[in-house]
């Protein structure tokens, strides 16, 4: 169940950590269209809730759905912790860090965290 939350003002889809897999741009779109729908700027989403492609870059599942959000100008966070994942994939932990420097999508390990971004 997806949950329109307020924070700082800003209207934030909370996704719940059950549900079906993000998979890749059809199931970004279901997402997109939920917050278009309720309003939201920011769509959270539990990294329970992202297939393994989208962790493996070469795959492009992460990039596709990444780009869709930036097409609908929402911002997306994963939420949760990948540590292990970032620690095996140089270059996941490289595009990590760059999508955390950037206005449009954060990976996030506690919702504090967003809450401190949207702050400001």
């Amino acid at each position: 169940m997806n949950t329109l939350q307020t924070v700082h003002g800003v209207p934030v889809l909370m996704c719940a950590a059950e549900g079906d897999l993000i998979r890749g741009e059809r199931d970004a779109l279901d997402l997109i269209g939920d917050a278009g729908y309720q309003g939201a700027r920011w769509v959270v989403v539990p990294v329970e809730r992202f297939g393994e492609g989208f962790f493996r870059l070469r795959t492009r599942v992460a990039g596709d759905i990444v780009q869709k959000f930036a097409n609908y100008r929402l911002g997306l966070v994963v939420l949760g912790d990948i540590s292990a994942r970032t620690a095996a994939s140089p270059a996941l932990r490289d595009f990590v860090r760059e999508s955390n420097r950037g206005h449009r999508t954060w990976f996030l390990s506690r919702p504090e965290e967003l809450h401190e971004r949207l702050k400001g």
